[in-house]
C-alpha cells in the first residue's frame, strides 16, 4: 500500500515549501512520486495506491499494475488503520505501507520487508525525524494507530513500546530519511539551482 498526496501546487510538502517556494517544493514532491513508483513496479506484491484528495485516472501508477483508492477519512492512524483492514479483509496474509516521501527508500528494502514478514509478526522501517517509512505485519494490530502524536518525533518510539506491550515479534529495516526539508534531499543544491 503507497500513500499519496496529489500532487497539488500549495498543498504538498508545505515544511518544504517554507524554505522552496510552492513550486519548487511541488516539483520536488513529483520526483519524489516518481522515485517511489521506480522503486515499487517491481516488487513481486499486489499493489494499492491510497490518494489524499481522490483518485487519479491517468498518473504515474498505471490501473494495469495498481488499484487505486481514496484515504478514507480521519487522521493519519485512522487512515492507515481503514487501509490495513482493507487488505486484511480481502485476505492477505502480509500487508505493507509506505508513504511517497523518501528518497533513500530502495526495491531491496520493500522486498526486505516482505521476507521479514516470513519469520517476525511486525516489521518496520524507523525514519531519521522519529516516525516511520514503512509499517508491515501479518495480522492487524489496531493500537499502533491509536494514542499518537502523528508526524511527530515520538511515533517511532511509541510503536515499539505498543509491539513490546504486545509481546508480538518485530524486526527493523535501515533507518533512512523523510523528505520534509531541503536538507534531507541527497543533493540540495540540485534544487536550489534550477530555474522555475
Amino acid at each position: 500500500m503507497v500513500f499519496v498526496r496529489n500532487p497539488e501546487l500549495g498543498k504538498v510538502k508545505t515544511r518544504l515549501a517554507a524554505s522552496v517556494g510552492e513550486e519548487k517544493a511541488l516539483q520536488i514532491y513529483l520526483y519524489l512520486l516518481e522515485h517511489t513508483q521506480t522503486v515499487t513496479q517491481h516488487v513481486e506484491a499486489d499493489k494499492v495506491v491510497y490518494y489524499a484528495e481522490r483518485v487519479e485516472e491517468h498518473d504515474l501508477w498505471p490501473y494495469a499494475y495498481h488499484h487505486k483508492k481514496l484515504q478514507p477519512s480521519g487522521d493519519l492512524g485512522e487512515k492507515m488503520l481503514a487501509a490495513f483492514e482493507a487488505a486484511f479483509a480481502e485476505a492477505y496474509e502480509s500487508v505493507v505501507i509506505i508513504g511517497s516521501d523518501c528518497q533513500q527508500l530502495k526495491q531491496e528494502i520493500i522486498e526486505q520487508a516482505f521476507d521479514e514478514l516470513q519469520t517476525h509478526d511486525v516489521v518496520i522501517g524507523p525514519a531519521v525525524d522519529g516516525g516511520y517509512y514503512l509499517l508491515g505485519m501479518n495480522r492487524l494490530y489496531p493500537d499502533f494507530f491509536q494514542n499518537k502524536h502523528w508526524s511527530t518525533d515520538q511515533v517511532f518510539t511509541a510503536t515499539i513500546e505498543d509491539i513490546e506491550r504486545l509481546e508480538i515479534t518485530y524486526s527493523l529495516l535501515p533507518t533512512l530519511k523523510d523528505v520534509d526539508y531541503l536538507e534531507d534531499l541527497e543533493k540540495p543544491e540540485q534544487w536550489l539551482n534550477m530555474s522555475g
